[in-house]
């Protein structure tokens, strides 16, 4: 038996386990295609990050969830502060959305734009109170998994990058 040293640091800080973690991240976003959340667009986006931009990905959802974030809080506004609702308003809003969504390969939450859009038309002012909730569900969803996604990657990078000499 080989003698295993205990220390206070993660395996990947010390270099080992870049593959583990590789591993962790194509378990993580095959759930993720699994469950509908993300779609084949999602891969088209990683194949356009290399060497020149490493964190491409990253940036592009980074701009994709504070964008979206400004929508959702307007259409939040716009259905809880008004008691007639402005259903063109609303309408472009879930349109922006969906139409990021959709360039990221948010599966899920471009589906619960276009439920929330067909509710709107009806200027169904309840419909769209739930359409946002469900909305906002899957778009935390979505966001709590791509930062773990993106927390593994980077713990990946940085193992697959230090290489420490085992102790004897």
């Amino acid at each position: 038996m080989g003698f295993v040293r205990k220390t206070a640091l993660p395996l990947w800080l010390l270099g080992w386990g870049a593959e583990f973690l590789l591993a962790d991240m194509s378990h993580l976003l095959a759930l993720l295609f699994h469950q509908g959340v993300l779609d084949e667009q999602f891969l088209h986006l990683r194949q356009l990050q290399d060497e020149t931009s490493p964190n491409f990905v990253y940036e592009v959802t980074s701009i994709y969830f504070r964008e979206s974030e400004n929508l959702l809080m307007n259409l939040k506004l716009l259905l809880t502060e008004k008691e007639h609702s402005d259903y063109t308003k609303i309408k472009v809003h879930v349109n922006q959305i969906m139409g990021s969504s959709s360039s990221i390969g948010a599966n899920r939450i471009r589906n619960a734009c276009v439920a929330f859009r067909a509710v709107s038309d009806q200027h169904n002012r309840v419909g769209c109170l739930r359409a946002l909730e469900l909305l906002e569900k899957e778009y935390n969803y979505l966001k709590n998994k791509l930062h773990e996604f993106f927390q593994i990657e980077q713990q990946r990078s940085l193992a697959a990058r230090a290489r420490y000499p085992l102790p004897n």
